[in-house]
């Protein structure tokens, strides 16, 4: 039940602009089109063959084969050159009707939707780079706090260590509205930079719950024999301690990462005319692109980026499963 949608959003992405809005939609995607070519009224007349139908289904009649090879690339997903149009054609001259079989392009459906849709590409290229400024803001202030609450002990720590967690109790809207002045004052409105900023607000605060309880798991000993043999504490935290909290810092480094990825409201709110990604698919469900596969290829896009990055840290992750280990 839960894979259900997935697959139907995937399937969806490789169909056909004309499969897309046939009913009941097709649960398989066509990897091939059977067609017909004949003589007809105005030109000549192209028909697909419908297996379901078990016949042939006029298309377009037209003398212009150029007209004809772009409605079967835009409207079939087939890509038939000018030239091999003109081809069957020449052979009508012997016979009433030309029959032959091209295969889809299944990747038509990306290509058009980064062709068609307006900052497609450099949308994807700033959502990467705002997920990986909020990875590294969230990461470097949030561990580094953790780290201080975990080794350190100073008057309020308990209470300041809960008080992180209230910005928490704020949505993402709430902050992104006052956010939008500040941010125009000091030049980062509608730049990675800001919506990096507002992202790391939330992101912080877990990352200082979890990687205190990470710091906490790993013995101070270790530190305190890396110091005798002549290491600084800077360099018994980087050599010592931030690889033993790798699994923690992954979580927390995944969690930064879809949080970022995933924000369409505040983005919206706080970019005008540099929208992230998530934006530009937001748009084209609500009919900036009016052709719905092409809206599904723009959802998988959107999803492709978190799955690769959980997979690439997939073994930090399972780590934590078992603890924090040398």
């Amino acid at each position: 039940i839960i894979l259900t949608p997935l697959y139907f959003l995937v399937s969806l992405s490789f169909l056909s602009s004309r499969e897309a809005y046939q009913f009941p939609l097709p649960l398989v995607p066509a990897i091939s089109s059977e067609f017909k070519l004949e003589k007809g009224d105005k030109g000549y007349m192209l028909s697909i063959y419908e297996k379901k139908d078990r016949e042939y289904q006029t298309m377009i009649d037209t003398r212009d084969m150029e007209k004809m090879s772009r409605y079967m690339k835009l409207q079939l997903s087939v890509d038939v050159s000018v030239e091999k149009l003109e081809n069957y054609i020449s052979k009508l001259d012997q016979q009433n009707e030309v029959y032959f079989k091209s295969y889809k392009g299944l990747l038509h459906n990306y290509k058009t939707f980064f062709a068609i849709t307006r900052d497609a590409f450099p949308a994807l290229i700033r959502s990467l780079q705002v997920a990986g400024l909020t990875i590294l803001i969230s990461l470097s202030i949030g561990g580094m706090a953790g780290y201080a609450f975990a080794r350190y002990i100073f008057v309020g720590k308990n209470a300041l260590k809960v008080s992180v967690l209230f910005v928490r109790v704020f949505p993402a809207v709430a902050i992104a509205m006052p956010m939008v002045i500040i941010l125009a004052a000091i030049g980062f409105y509608d730049k990675p930079i800001g919506l990096s900023l507002v992202y790391s607000v939330g992101t912080i605060a877990l990352t200082i719950w979890v990687t205190a309880s990470i710091f906490l798991g790993i013995p101070v000993e270790l530190e305190e024999a890396a110091q005798i043999f002549g290491a600084t504490k800077l360099r018994t935290f980087i050599t010592i301690t931030i690889p033993l909290a790798l699994p923690g810092l992954a979580a927390c480094a995944m969690y930064a990462f879809i949080g970022a990825w995933n924000e369409t409201v505040s983005a919206i709110i706080l970019t005008q005319f540099n929208p992230t990604f998530a934006v530009v698919v937001y748009q084209s469900v609500l009919g900036a692109t009016d052709q719905v596969n092409l809206a599904a290829a723009g959802g998988i896009l959107m999803a492709l980026p978190m799955v690769l990055f959980t997979l690439f840290i997939r073994k930090y992750i399972n780590q934590m499963w078992g603890g924090v280990t040398a």
